[in-house]
Formats: C-alpha cells, structure tokens, sequence
C-alpha cells in the first residue's frame, strides 16, 4: 500500500499516478484511466480529472494508494 499525503484538498486523479510514480506522465495516466485500468474506492473511474479526496483509495496494476 502506498500512503499519499494531500497537501490541498483535492488532487486530480491523473496527477495522483503521476505524484505517486506509478505512472511516468499525466499522459499515460490519462491512458490507463480512460482504458478502465483505475478503480476509486472499489468502482471503475473513467474521469482523468476525477478529484481524489482524503480517506479515498485508488487501485492501479495491484497497488493500493491511500490518500489522507
């Protein structure tokens, strides 16, 4: 599990795999976004702008961040 601190209130959900490093870019986070590869919180999320909040859980290639 990866434990992501926000320090905002929110993060785009493209920027988030991209801070996190399980992404190289915004442009293949958008990728794999769009390709259903990216679960928020249990359920498939197609937005790549989707605003992430803390106490969420972002699921992608059998990592788990934890946004707090």
């Amino acid at each position: 599990m990866i434990s992501f601190q926000l320090e905002t209130d929110t993060i785009e959900l493209h920027r988030l795999l991209k801070a996190t490093g399980l992404c190289d870019s915004g442009g293949m986070a958008k990728l794999l976004i769009s390709e259903g590869l990216v679960q928020v919180d249990g359920e498939v999320e197609l937005r790549k702008r989707c605003k992430i909040r803390r106490g969420q859980q972002v699921e992608f290639d059998h990592q788990v961040i934890s946004v707090s």
